[in-house]
């Protein structure tokens, strides 16, 4: 299902249990569990999913601000009125606006908007630069403060190795010694040159689900992204600047054709980034 407003678009995803994905065929699986279009020049693209009931979504400001408006299924006045949101910038220089203050966001900086913000928009600074504003967001049960956080302030994980090709970065936006939220999890990964799994050995987690937004890809590179239950694996062929959707019985495990950045987000029970359930290779199939 597809429907606009005026500056905005969004679809609905309903959940997919793992019996049935199981059975799906790739355009099955791609149509449940892959978004493409989400950066679309003077357009607002959502996707509302039941998981958690976490919204994604992109914001691309061309020659006018974009406003953030409230769609059908937030069953709210305004967009934000019992939900949280975060934004990461992957494009050129720009600013979003809420409550009366405007914040400038560099590429992969990220603003956190707390549950009740309103008046909110995104602009970009330069028309021949765009700004690209990955959106993700999640219902909200108290309001914590809107906080800025610079690419540079990230809590910084430096993980794996040449030898196993998943040498990475990973930068933690949230986390609990940093900004508060009621259950959004954010960071992202960089993975270095020559290097091109991500999230191996895998995990699962049954009490949060996470999307993936896969960006800083070369054009005619693809990311191998791996779904489905341990025992059922799947996969889903991610260009550059697309997201996928992973449930919480579902692995979510990446190989691509160059190395690449990509941003994961959680929502769910808790904000325990360390909360998962380990998955040996040798139990794959």
């Amino acid at each position: 299902m597809t429907q606009s407003h005026p500056h905005t678009e969004f679809t609905s995803r309903f959940a997919i249990g793992p019996v049935a994905a199981a059975s799906m065929g790739t355009d099955e699986l791609r149509h449940n569990f892959h978004i493409d279009d989400l950066f679309q020049p003077g357009r607002v693209s959502l996707t509302y999913t039941h998981y958690d009931r976490m919204i994604v979504g992109g914001a691309v400001p061309a020659a006018a601000p974009l406003p953030l408006e409230a769609i059908k299924p937030t069953g709210t006045k305004n967009f934000l009125d019992r939900r949280e949101l975060i934004i990461v910038n992957i494009g050129g220089a720009g600013s979003v606006t809420a409550n009366g203050e405007t914040h400038q966001l560099q590429a992969r900086d990220m603003l956190y908007l707390g549950m009740g913000s309103t008046d909110v928009s995104f602009a970009s600074a330069d028309e021949g630069a765009l700004a690209k504003f990955y959106l993700l967001s999640a219902p909200a049960h108290h309001t914590h403060p809107n906080r800025l956080i610079r690419i540079g302030d990230a809590k910084r994980l430096d993980l794996g190795s040449k030898e196993t090709c998943n040498e990475r970065s990973i930068f933690q936006f949230i986390h609990a010694d940093g900004v508060k939220t009621c259950q959004l999890v954010v960071g992202m990964t960089q993975l270095a040159p020559g290097s091109v799994w991500n999230t191996i050995p895998c995990h699962v987690h049954d009490r949060r689900m996470e999307a993936y937004l896969y960006f800083d890809l070369p054009e005619t590179a693809r990311v191998f992204h791996f779904m489905g239950e341990p025992d059922e694996t799947r996969h889903l062929v991610m260009a550059n600047e697309e997201a996928v959707l992973s449930p919480g019985w579902s692995i979510h495990s990446g190989a691509g054709t160059s190395n690449y950045a990509f941003i994961w987000a959680m929502a769910g029970d808790n904000v325990d980034y360390t909360d998962v359930d380990p998955v040996p290779l040798g139990e794959l199939r």
